[in-house]
């Protein structure tokens, strides 16, 4: 059942009757405005104190229309508390403001705010005003009614900003420490986080206070014993499917009966808990862990509402840890799948081949990413780079269809590379569901003379860098091939999709990427680009293994995507390679008729 925060432990229905009225019946004014700061509605009481019927200020700018100063003097909209707590979604209060009442007057008024959050995102704000000269005090029932307000307030507040912050994460480590600032001191003085393995052990993970992790307290982490079934112990029945529960100093005193009972007990003496909370981290799959909320001044137990909501972000906390254990699977199988569908490169004499391929961080989607190189009948050199929109499994399903149609195009006709992206262009529309991609297919050739040359085409693509032997100058250093540019794949089709044609210089090195080698959210590409090439020229006189993992230490900071590169060097010297040999001689695809750059 989903969580519905103005619901308490007990009758939904009184609670929420008990709002109706309090809303109507309440002693102090309420407002509801909306995310751009438009009053929505207003309760008698706010009417009355206002001397503004609520049809009339419907729909009116609240900060222009009542907010005041101390002096009765227009406030900068820079300067408003209240349209801060729309803005940065967090609660206010103020004691020195006035409201301009309907005959113009300043109304001095006492008033708190809070956001109103849905979707993880603030949609307007409740203010709850009062008037500070008026000469009586609320009664025990109206103040009964504005603390229910303010504590459905705070608890609307606190749930959604952890929804928010948990949903917005896919790995397990990173949503347990996020969960700890959001509940101490809110909640607790101290948490402690028990995660189950898939092995079915109970590890401790966090362990976290009023400065976040502690260090003194690092000796509880780690493995606990197993939770025994028979055990008296709310950490162990808990962990077994019981009903969240709450301790006071009589059960934590209570002589431990297991091993993990154990454990707890002298865990909540080292903290010198006064009152414990244990809730569960549940699933619709399963239980997949536990928090243990302390708290260690006297006089302040956790109550029966404060319980059922840890429950609650107990199970949001608990959907967030199964969601990212359920992508991490996922994402494992995916990376091992595009692992294995990475062919290994062709051996060749003259030519050395080097590549490398690094999965998004952890928490990231893996991607489409994929690299190739293969001989072609002649003896020219295929080499291949690309990047399949989509991600996980299916991109690892569909990188594969993209690169065997490839292979089976380029093996099949004499055609230059245009050509043959130009018919697997077609092919992917109608035999794939790959919606998008983009690629470099070249061709590397030794002519009659000796040389080595490349011809390429790009759909889309990141341009090749090519970079001269270590030590030399060649061409003014390594330089970006721009040539050869064409549409993405499944972009409709390019009729006049070009060929770049290079001489590759003797020892020269070319490099082949993928974008997440140079773009990372809210960086520049044309920045990243000169990183990379600057980059390049510093590890360019490495041997290539050694340079392509000198190239992966490029990734820009904060990338969330997969890289894949493929490296070429040409022998030093220009020796004329034998005929027909794999890789390295031949007319290959450059010399087949097809649209020419």
């Amino acid at each position: 059942m989903a969580f519905d925060p103005l619901q308490g432990p007990g009758d939904p229905g009184d609670e929420q009757q008990l709002l109706s009225s309090a809303f109507t019946g309440l002693a102090a004014g309420l407002l509801l405005i909306d995310a751009g700061g438009r009053i929505l509605a207003a309760n008698p009481r706010a009417e009355a104190l206002l001397g503004r019927p609520a049809a009339a200020m419907v729909g009116a700018d609240a900060h222009d229309l009542l907010h005041r100063g101390p002096t009765g003097a227009r406030v900068p909209r820079s300067q408003c508390l209240l349209l801060a707590v729309s803005e940065q979604a967090r609660p206010a209060w103020g004691e020195t403001d006035s409201f301009l009442t309907g005959d113009g007057r300043a109304l001095p008024v006492r008033w708190s705010a809070a956001p109103v959050m849905h979707g993880g995102r603030t949609v307007g704000l409740a203010i709850l005003f009062a008037d500070v000269a008026g000469s009586s005090a609320p009664d025990g029932r109206e103040a009964a009614r504005i603390d229910l307000l303010e504590d459905l307030t705070e608890r609307l507040t606190l749930v959604s900003a952890i929804t928010e912050v948990l949903s917005e994460t896919l790995d397990v480590e990173e949503a347990v420490d996020l969960l700890g600032p959001l509940l101490v001191p809110r909640l607790a003085d101290w948490v402690a986080v028990d995660l189950r393995t898939a092995e079915g052990e109970v590890r401790r993970v966090a362990v976290l206070g009023p400065e976040g992790r502690s260090s003194a307290l690092e000796a509880w982490r780690g493995p606990l014993p197993s939770p025994t079934a028979l055990s008296r112990s709310a950490l162990v029945r808990v962990l077994h499917g019981a009903e969240p529960v709450v301790l006071g100093t009589r059960e934590m005193a209570e002589p431990p009966d297991a091993p993990l009972a154990a454990v707890q007990v002298g865990f909540l003496r080292a903290l010198g808990a006064t009152s414990a909370a244990v809730v569960p981290l549940t699933s619709a799959r399963e239980i997949t862990g536990a928090v243990t909320a302390v708290r260690t001044g006297p006089g302040h137990p956790f109550n029966e509402q404060e319980l059922a909501l840890l429950a609650d972000i107990g199970h949001r906390a608990g959907v967030a840890i199964d969601n990212a254990r359920l992508f991490g699977e996922q994402r494992d199988i995916a990376t091992a799948m595009q692992h294995h569908l990475l062919t290994e490169l062709p051996h060749s004499p003259d030519l050395q081949l080097a590549a490398r391929y690094q999965p998004a961080p952890a928490g990231s989607r893996v991607g489409g990413d994929w690299y190739d190189a293969f001989p072609l009948r002649d003896g020219a050199t295929a080499l291949v780079i690309g990047d399949v929109i989509g991600h996980d499994l299916q991109a690892a399903a569909r990188m594969a269809q993209l690169r065997n149609i490839l292979r089976a195009l380029a093996w099949d006709r004499h055609e230059a590379p245009a050509a043959v992206v130009a018919r697997l262009d077609d092919a992917m529309t109608s035999l794939t569901d790959v919606p998008m991609a983009t690629m470099i297919l070249a061709c590397v050739e030794a002519p009659a003379d000796g040389s080595w040359r490349l011809r390429w085409t790009s759909a889309g693509h990141p341009p090749p860098l090519l970079l001269p032997a270590a030590g030399t100058q060649s061409r003014g250093g390594a330089r970006y091939l721009e040539a050869g540019q064409g549409l993405v794949l499944g972009a409709g089709g390019d009729p006049d999709r070009p060929n770049g044609v290079e001489d590759l210089p003797a020892g020269s090195t070319l490099l082949l990427f993928t974008d997440g080698l140079v773009e990372a959210p809210g960086t520049d590409l044309g920045a990243g680009l000169e990183r990379l090439r600057s980059h390049a020229m510093g590890v360019v006189g490495l041997p290539l293994e050694e340079f392509c993992d000198g190239i992966l230490r490029a990734v820009p900071p904060g990338s969330t995507d997969d890289t894949a590169l493929l490296a070429l060097r040409v022998p030093p010297e220009r020796l004329r390679p034998p005929p027909n040999r794999t890789g390295s001689a031949g007319s290959g695809l450059a010399d087949r008729p097809g649209p020419q750059g």
